[in-house]
């Protein structure tokens, strides 16, 4: 393979799995405090991407206002989730938690489908993000570009706040021990709120760098990329921030060498992923950079 080419798939997959990470980062943080997969965030990614669609392909808003949109909207469905579905379940059966988080995420798809209609619906991107232009013989775009960047600024800015804040701090006690965050005088409810609301921004700015990368939206577009988020989770090491968007970006990089290498497989693209899950799950369970958790029954 020339060089060229080796770049260029190296560019799509670096965007691809940081996008992966971005959304995988808001199941790692959920588990790692409530031990719980919140099967609904993929549709919580969906939903960005819908708002950011009707607010500036419907309504003609400015895309900096339409992403402003997105991410508060995305939010306070996420906090809805949380206060709804979750949180009077806090102390009930680790397994009722996981049936309200599936039946949250059936819900929030099939009402989709009634308001929005199940027509997938073009977006319109940005000229100035689209205007390919040759660096070293590699074409590129802005928005190839931005994707990766602004994924990493704002995992960065998210790891800023988990070790050198006050909430940042009491996210990590209540994941240690959420009894005795709370006898220290933690609201652990708004912590866990918190911790909802900024995995839900992360996906509201994945839902929209998707619909910017691939221009269309539909219901079940959170399905694939919410399973596959799972799975970078896992793969870097559920519970672990850095290790979630590690495993992102393997994840994208698996996902497009291997069809770079191998085009007759490409078919078969999805498959590698839940190949890769099944493969960590037999060698290193805890993942990349996971460490073994103790589950209270």
């Amino acid at each position: 393979m020339e060089l060229n080419m080796f770049m260029q798939h190296f560019i799509n997959a670096l965007g691809l799995g940081s996008l992966y990470g971005l959304i995988a980062i808001g199941y790692t943080m959920v588990y790692g405090i409530l031990r719980l997969i919140n099967f609904a965030h993929g549709d919580i990614f969906m939903l960005g991407a819908y708002f950011v669609f009707f607010a500036t392909i419907q309504y003609k808003l400015p895309w900096a206002l339409g992403l402003i949109i997105a991410v508060a909207g995305a939010t306070l469905c996420g906090l809805l989730v949380d206060r709804i579905a979750y949180r009077p379940l806090r102390d009930a059966p680790r397994i009722s938690a996981l049936i309200s988080a599936i039946g949250v995420s059936f819900f929030i798809e099939n009402i989709s489908i009634v308001i929005f209609s199940g027509m997938p619906r073009p977006v319109v991107q940005p000229p100035a993000l689209m205007r390919a232009f040759s660096l070293g013989g590699v074409r590129l775009v802005p928005l190839g570009i931005m994707v990766p960047v602004i994924s990493f600024v704002l995992v960065g800015a998210l790891l800023w706040m988990v070790y050198r804040t006050k909430p940042g701090l009491a996210m990590r006690s209540i994941s240690h021990d959420i009894e005795t965050t709370r006898l220290m005088g933690v609201s652990v409810d708004r912590i866990i709120a918190l911790t909802f609301a900024i995995g839900s921004a992360l996906a509201a700015v994945a839902g929209v760098m998707w619909a910017l990368r691939y221009p269309r939206v539909e219901p079940l577009m959170g399905i694939m990329p919410g399973f596959k988020a799972f799975i970078a989770a896992v793969f870097g090491g559920i519970g672990s921030i850095p290790g979630a968007m590690l495993g992102g970006i393997s994840l994208g990089f698996v996902e497009i060498m291997s069809v770079a290498f191998f085009p007759d497989l490409s078919g078969f693209r999805d498959a590698f992923a839940f190949i890769l899950l099944i493969a960590i799950l037999l060698i290193k369970p805890t993942g990349l950079m996971g460490e073994k958790l103790e589950d209270k029954i």
